[in-house]
This record gives C-alpha cells, structure tokens and sequence, in this order.
C-alpha cells in the first residue's frame, strides 16, 4: 500500500511544481503548455475580433468567462488531481505483468522523429475520434458531454469547456493508443499537443475557415459548428466527430455540411433543464436528468 501512496504523491506533487514552474517560466518555452495555452488563445480571439464569421456575436461572447475558466480547470488543476491515480493504475498495471510494450502492434523508436510525430499524431487522433463517438452513442456518457454541447455561442475557449469525467475516459484510451505504439512517445510529442490544442481551438472559433481540398483531411470550424448543432439529421446520434483531422468522418460516414452561413442554432434537446453554472453543470451525469 505504501508504494502506492508513493507513486500518488510523488506525481501529484509533480505535476504542481511543474505547473508552478511553467507559470513562473522555469521550464523550456516549447513545453510550457501553461503560456503556450494562453498564447495561442490570444492568437486565436485576436483573429476571431478582427475576421469574424458571425459580425453580430459579441467579443465577449455568452458564456465567454466560463469557457475560459474551463479551459485552465480542465487543462491544468484537474489534471493535477487526476495525475496521482494514474500513476497508482500504471504500478498496479506493473504489478499483476501490464507493461506498456504489453498491446505493442509496432514500435516507432526507431523511426525518423518527423514519421514519429506524424505516426502519433493520427493515431492518437483517431482514438479520440472514436472516443467521441461513444461520448455521442451512449446515454451514460453523453449524459457527461452535454457539458461540451451546453455552448450557445462558438468561440475559442469552447474547445476546452467539457465534463472533467471526460479526461478519465479520455486518458486511458490515449495511453492506450500511445500502447499500441509499443508504449513510446516521441521526444517532441509537445509539436503534436501544441498542434492540436491550436486546430482545436481554430475548430470552436468564430472564424470561417475550411482549408479548401485539406477539408478532407482537417477538421474545420465550419464542419465543427454542425457537429454542435440542434437540429441533426434524421436517424443519427451525431455527425463530424473529427478532433483534428476531418478524414475519419469522411471514411466512416459521419460527415455533414449542409452550407456555411453558420447561422445555426446550437444546443440540444432537453437543454432548458440543463444547469448554467461550473459547479451544477461537474455534478450532472451522476443522477438521473430531467426529460
């Protein structure tokens, strides 16, 4: 028991002082995840004020200050939290003979870094679409997800405004992609985070982009903003699940891009019981929700 206590505490308290060092810049600038997250946030509001798609939404958007309180909730304190129980699952999994070379399908260490970085990079995309999917197809997980889905008006910190349960069912299907990979990330895995954290954010923005032919490959904020509609088509319990390649819709069907005005309502059914505050909407899930 006391290794386990160990391993809790060891990575809980890591994972403080590297966020502590992050925001006091005391770590290298490409790993600083804490800055790296506002800059790109900046970069990215600053293109929404002065390109927007939707001229009459408002800087400020609805909900704009509990989109961002998500984001750094979600990004950093309760990744703090959570840190210590996984590391007390990866020496449990160690104990009963669970290694992470143990679902290995082909080891990339070996490969150039750029094959690297672009091997882990759509792997782990298309664990998360898939994820996505299932946050989507079952009742008890999307009961989590309408946190996400709550958002009235797109912006940027959008992205980030989701149920905390969704990071433990997200994380352990990301080790398990990084397992398949025979349990290695690159060195220069942060290229792949920091790339993905901007396409996410690009994708809940008030920007109409869609990457002209690349729409096939790269989710877009155009095809986002249908995935996030009220109105879904006829027979379907969702449609573009795309993190940040678009591809998986594509050869999966799940696709949907009707026009582009982007003058859609967003919700779901059933939202006017949802809760409007940080605190109720963490809680929802757990019982059992009004019709």
């Amino acid at each position: 028991m006391e290794k386990y206590i160990d391993a809790f505490t060891n990575a809980f308290m890591g994972s403080v002082n590297w966020t502590w060092k992050s925001i006091v810049l005391e770590v290298p600038w490409y790993t600083n995840y804490f800055w790296g997250l506002i800059i790109i946030s900046l970069v990215v509001w600053g293109l929404e004020i002065l390109f927007p798609w939707r001229k009459e939404q408002a800087i400020f958007r609805k909900d704009f200050w509990l989109d961002a309180f998500y984001m750094f909730f979600n990004f950093f304190l309760f990744s703090i939290v959570i840190s210590g129980f996984y590391e007390v699952l990866k020496v449990l999994f160690k104990d009963i003979g669970i290694t992470a070379k143990s679902l290995a399908i082909v080891d990339i260490a070996a490969w150039p870094m750029w094959v690297q970085l672009l091997v882990f990079f759509i792997v782990l995309d298309f664990v998360q679409w898939f994820t996505h999917v299932l946050l989507h197809r079952f009742s008890v997980l999307w009961n989590f997800h309408k946190v996400h889905h709550s958002v009235k008006e797109m912006g940027f910190a959008a992205h980030l405004r989701y149920h905390w349960m969704e990071n433990v069912l997200y994380k352990p299907l990301k080790t398990f992609g990084v397992m398949i990979l025979g349990g290695f990330e690159p060195s220069q895995a942060f290229i792949v985070h920091f790339i993905a954290i901007a396409i996410g954010h690009f994708n809940h923005s008030n920007i109409k982009i869609t990457w002209g032919p690349l729409k096939y490959v790269f989710n877009n904020p155009v095809m986002h903003l249908y995935h996030h509609a009220y109105t879904l088509p006829k027979g379907t319990y969702g449609v573009n699940f795309g993190i940040s390649l678009s591809l998986w819709d594509y050869i999966f069907k799940t696709n949907y891009i009707p026009e582009d005005s982007g003058k859609i309502e967003l919700g779901f059914k059933g939202e006017e019981h949802f809760p409007k505050d940080f605190v109720h909407q963490n809680l929802y899930g757990f019982w059992k929700p009004k019709k």
